[in-house]
């Protein structure tokens, strides 16, 4: 969502091979039947809570001494911090919106505020989950993914006196795939009220809920408010999970350790963690942390699948395929099912049969570029050159970092070109 990019743990449908499974300890990048959801976004007001009691005693579950000294300096009071250049750019767009009233009281603050951001000027912010950056961050790259932008907006308006909710949004997980990782993001977006003091129409809605999610219908949403701190604790998780990613499991570590500790509640956190535990070779201490989870979320799925395979690997097979029971009855048809029997028909030329089960998919995950990419590739088989070509611009619009958008762009032009290219005919 990597988006977005929230984040829950992910899971493998089919046991994996041990010696495949293995490959982890050596830190191989290779799909091993460990599948690892981050969690990622999630945001809420903008007072800052105190730090919750945790839920579960931590000692058993933090083991610095595995892994190498931090590199990184992790600072979560600086994550929705703004910075003088965002304190400018408020000074020159919207003179006295922080400090008295404008010159015309009638104006909608919050209306100018986002004109301000996203529409007109040369700031001229995208959407890009290419990595979950900090408010400031967000606003020196001009792009950011869902949670990087809510709170970077959060950190105008709360700077110009309005109030803010971040919103954690139900039934909008998105499913992906990053390198040997499966990664489930939650959406979150932000609701902007009015000063008490502002100009109010009669009827008019008190909150103005602004989603940076491409396709997003906010009228169907159901939200939840979330409190600031979960917000920084996600973005601490995202990073944790942007760098497993990237084969950098140390680092990776000290980022999940920091989100769990910052806010307990983010129990995808410390699944994240046990991910990591797992991919360094710690199965034990991985399924002891899988448990952790379980115990306070006896249905999640995605630290259930994470304890099918870490038990898998250690040979508990009984208690294995317990859980897998537990699981098939919770989530029958696990994310990418149909995705991977669309692949498996696509290499057997079985276009038709790949096309049908790639809408299955897209049928229950509309917003996903790759499904739509695919689906472009099997009409491409059935020689059904119009859907692909708007099989193709779906995947394109849908695409969630600039370099994808890119990628289809070229491929949507090539093809474009191929259809007007006009025939002659040799007599």
């Amino acid at each position: 969502m990597g988006t977005s990019q929230a984040i829950q743990a992910v899971h493998v449908s089919h046991p994996a091979p041990r010696g495949r499974a293995a490959l982890r300890s050596l830190g191989a990048l290779t799909l091993l039947a460990l599948l690892a959801l981050l969690a990622l976004l999630a945001l809420t007001g903008c007072a800052t809570a105190p730090p919750p009691t945790p839920a579960i005693d931590p000692a058993p579950l933090i083991h610095d001494e595995l892994f190498a000294p931090a590199r990184d300096v992790i600072e979560p009071d600086k994550v929705m911090a703004i910075s003088p250049r965002m304190r400018q750019f408020l000074h020159d767009r919207l003179p006295n919106s922080t400090t008295g009233p404008l010159m015309l009281d009638t104006r909608d603050l919050r209306a100018m505020l986002l004109d301000a951001l996203y529409k007109r000027g040369d700031l001229q912010l995208e959407y890009d989950a290419e990595m979950t950056r900090t408010a400031a961050e967000a606003y020196d790259a001009k792009a950011g993914n869902c949670l990087s932008l809510a709170m970077m907006t959060a950190v105008f308006a709360r700077e110009m006196g309005l109030p803010v909710t971040f919103r954690q949004i139900y039934d909008e997980e998105q499913w992906s795939r990053v390198g040997d990782l499966q990664v489930v993001s939650g959406h979150v977006n932000i609701a902007l009220a009015r000063r008490r003091t502002d100009f109010r129409v009669l009827g008019e809605e008190s909150s103005l809920v602004v989603d940076f999610l491409p396709g997003a219908q906010i009228a169907r949403q159901r939200a939840m408010a979330i409190d600031e701190r979960m917000i920084v604790a996600m973005y601490l998780n995202n990073r944790a999970a942007e760098l497993m990613s990237q084969a950098q499991t140390d680092r990776a570590y000290w980022w999940a350790r920091a989100a769990w500790l910052y806010d307990p509640r983010l129990l995808s956190a410390l699944n994240t963690l046990g991910v990591i535990y797992r991919r360094h070779g710690e199965t034990v201490l991985a399924e002891r942390v899988f448990r952790a989870v379980l115990a306070r979320e006896p249905a999640n799925v995605q630290a259930m699948g994470n304890l099918v395979q870490a038990l898998r690997f250690q040979d508990k097979l009984a208690e294995a395929q317990a859980y897998e029971a537990q699981l098939a009855a919770l989530q029958p048809f696990p994310p990418f099912k149909f995705f991977d029997l669309g692949v498996a028909a696509m290499k057997t030329g079985d276009y038709a049969k790949a096309r049908d089960y790639f809408a299955k998919e897209i049928d229950r995950s509309a917003y996903y570029h790759e499904f739509h990419f695919w689906m472009a590739l099997a009409n491409v088989g059935l020689g059904k050159w119009d859907i692909v070509r708007d099989e193709l611009a779906k995947a394109e619009e849908y695409s969630v970092t600039s370099r994808q958008r890119q990628l289809y762009s070229a491929k949507l032009d090539s093809l474009r070109a191929k259809m007007d290219r006009p025939t002659v005919k040799s007599r």
